[in-house]
């Protein structure tokens, strides 16, 4: 009889452990299983609207961006000033092309103004780059400073992933006229000069 208990303590004993090992794994299994990879960290959606490409016949867009100076320019407000406003965009200031573009606009600046013309550079260069490259070229018109691409954009003129493509706009009454996007130094000032005149005759 006292054997017989002997036996059934041992196998007692012997149970327990691994009943406690199987609480364990139970436990462990559990918590295991509400254990999540973290989950990807989402990109913040941008909630600002943004404008829809502007295309001929459409108003110029009612956005005031800095010039060279810091000035606080509308477009609205300067197509108002004048018949036709020319706006052309450029890569970067101070690099070959675009010192070829702003001084062949400089060059034919005179005969603009004359067919009751605004004349506006664009780029996504700071008011302080623009106003090194008025100052370096002698220009007599305003570059304008968009470096969220607000204009560059909406235009047709932002290049994927980065980058600006150059191109030109003009607008007689606030309304786009002529568009013309990705072409050379060359193209973009005699050809607005062309244009204009073509509209004027």
């Amino acid at each position: 009889m006292v054997e017989l208990r002997r036996s059934t303590r041992n196998a007692n004993k012997n149970s327990i452990p691994q009943s406690i090992d199987e609480s364990k794994d139970k436990v462990l299994g559990s918590r295991k299983s509400k254990v999540t990879k973290p989950a990807k960290k989402v990109t913040k959606i941008e909630t600002k609207s943004k404008m829809a490409e502007i295309q001929v016949g459409d108003r110029i867009p009612d956005l005031t961006l800095l010039d060279e100076d810091d000035n606080e320019i509308n477009l609205v407000e300067a197509s108002k000033k004048t018949k036709y406003v020319v706006i052309f965009a450029y890569p970067k200031a101070s690099t070959p092309g675009c010192t070829r573009q702003v001084c062949g606009f400089q060059k034919n600046h005179k005969e603009l103004i004359e067919l009751d013309t605004t004349v506006f550079g664009l780029s996504a260069d700071l008011p302080k780059s623009q106003k090194n490259f008025i100052v370096k070229q002698g220009l007599e018109y305003h570059l304008l400073s968009d470096p969220n691409k607000e204009l560059i954009g909406p235009l047709g003129a932002k290049k994927e992933p980065t980058g600006i493509k150059r191109s030109h706009w003009i607008f007689e009454d606030g309304v786009l006229k002529i568009k013309k996007i990705q072409i050379s130094p060359e193209d973009s000032f005699n050809g607005a000069l062309e244009d204009i005149q073509a509209l004027k005759a």
